[in-house]
């Protein structure tokens, strides 16, 4: 296999950013230093002027197979997060069927080894009836157990109280948990079609899922992980009021409760539903100004842990329906690297920042093994950006298979050149080069 040297890039790692040469030899890295020298096969490649950085993992994608691909598939999204500089994905439960037994995981497994260009893992989810099947879930080469503790779909609302209390005593591995308060929600919803029938505004969506049904179930998720030491990572935190439920006095190795923030609740404000409408319908909604600068300072003093996409597509047709009926979910995984790259560049957070909330940091929460740093000896997942060179996302450098984005019309200040996923070069110059690097990441647990 020939060696690959990337000559003069400037690193971002660990803290540091520094000029150097990387040698990759199959699929790791063999050597990083100030300059290499290789004798024999190897094909060099000039990085001056270019940032290399660790791949990103994301640790919240919803890429619709099995049984949505009309929205999405492993492949078209997997390609998607790999133009993006996203090397590894973990993939939720709640597709359709969905995933709740061993068997049922194991086929996303098998049909992501045949498509994927990105590294992948799959949660195992959780519901109010599958606890044996849950517990049989190999710590080793899944990410860890979905629990919706609110917003879901299928059987998969866990919010039978005994039921929680028995995963949390007992699930050996990470549970990661979707918060928002069903009750509180019904109850806001219920007032809400009282007064405009189904003609409900865009704008009530942070209301009718407000920071109240936030902070009811996230800091129930808290409590009951307090009491029984569970490793607890809540997702995508939405409000100001949330993030006083973590901690940033000890290092992430020694945490047992972690939190994620998403792209777009650092990204937008309620003040973009006039413009953007359902095209930024998530759950849990995006909130408040005040409520995104308080995700961004409980981001940089390390209360919140990781960064994350949460990618969960929708078509057109179903995102273009009135508030009621348009779904929640929206795709990002081929623009969150330069979404980020942008806050770095107008200051709002260093760049060795950015690569520790998408890279590093994600890795030592999930315990991932051999990824997310740029280290001899660690798989080649690498990703070249320039950051004097501008990108404008136009419908037609969409990957997505929904062919739409809430960045359309953006420019970002950075591009992504070239992403390798274990020694492989998936994309580069705008184009996948249609090569399959992806494989299931295994965990030090």
């Amino acid at each position: 296999m020939t060696k690959i040297l990337l000559k003069g890039a400037t690193l971002v790692n660990e803290g540091r950013e520094f000029i150097g040469d990387v040698l990759i030899d199959g699929k790791r890295i063999s050597k990083i230093a100030p300059s290499i020298s290789v004798d024999g096969s190897v094909k060099e490649i000039n990085c001056e002027g270019l940032h290399l950085l660790p791949g990103c993992i994301d640790d919240q994608v919803h890429f619709r197979e099995p049984g949505l691909t009309h929205k999405a598939n492993i492949q078209s999204e997997s390609r998607a997060a790999v133009a993006g500089g996203i090397t590894s994905f973990m993939e939720m439960p709640n597709t359709v069927p969905n995933t709740l037994t061993q068997e049922l995981l194991e086929a996303k497994y098998l049909r992501a080894a045949e498509v994927s260009p990105a590294n992948y893992s799959f949660f195992m989810g959780a519901s109010n009836d599958n606890y044996d099947e849950v517990m049989k879930t190999n710590i080793q080469d899944v990410c860890g157990v979905k629990i919706f503790m609110g917003s879901s779909t299928g059987n998969m609302l866990v919010d039978n109280t005994n039921t929680l209390e028995h995963l949390f005593a007992n699930v050996p591995m990470l549970i990661a948990t979707h918060c928002e308060d069903e009750t509180t929600i019904r109850k806001n919803l219920e007032e809400y079609k009282e007064k405009y029938g189904e003609a409900i505004p865009m704008s009530a969506h942070p209301l009718i899922r407000s920071a109240e049904a936030c902070y009811l179930s996230s800091s129930k998720a808290v409590e009951l992980a307090k009491k029984n030491n569970t490793r607890l990572h809540i997702l995508h935190i939405s409000t100001g009021i949330e993030t006083e439920l973590f901690r940033n006095d000890i290092p992430l190795e020694q945490k047992r409760i972690t939190a994620e923030a998403c792209i777009h609740h650092l990204w937008f404000s309620d003040a973009d539903y006039e413009s953007k409408g359902t095209w930024i319908k998530w759950n849990p909604a995006v909130k408040t100004a005040a409520d995104r600068d308080q995700i961004w300072k409980a981001l940089l003093d390390n209360r919140i842990d990781v960064i994350a996409t949460d990618h969960a597509p929708h078509t057109i047709e179903e995102k273009q329906q009135p508030y009621l009926q348009a779904p929640s979910g929206g795709p990002l995984v081929q623009h969150a690297l330069l979404a980020m790259l942008d806050a770095s560049a107008n200051g709002k957070i260093p760049l060795v920042r950015v690569v520790e909330k998408m890279a590093h940091a994600v890795a030592v929460c999930f315990q991932v093994k051999d990824r997310g740093f740029l280290r001899e000896g660690y798989f080649a997942d690498l990703v070249l950006v320039d950051l004097n060179k501008k990108s404008t996302v136009t419908k037609d450098s969409l990957l997505y298979q929904c062919g739409w984005s809430p960045f359309e019309g953006t420019t970002f200040s950075s591009s992504v050149e070239k992403t390798f996923v274990n020694g492989v070069l998936v994309y580069e110059n705008g184009k996948l080069t249609g090569e399959k690097g992806g494989e299931r990441m295994l965990f030090n647990r």
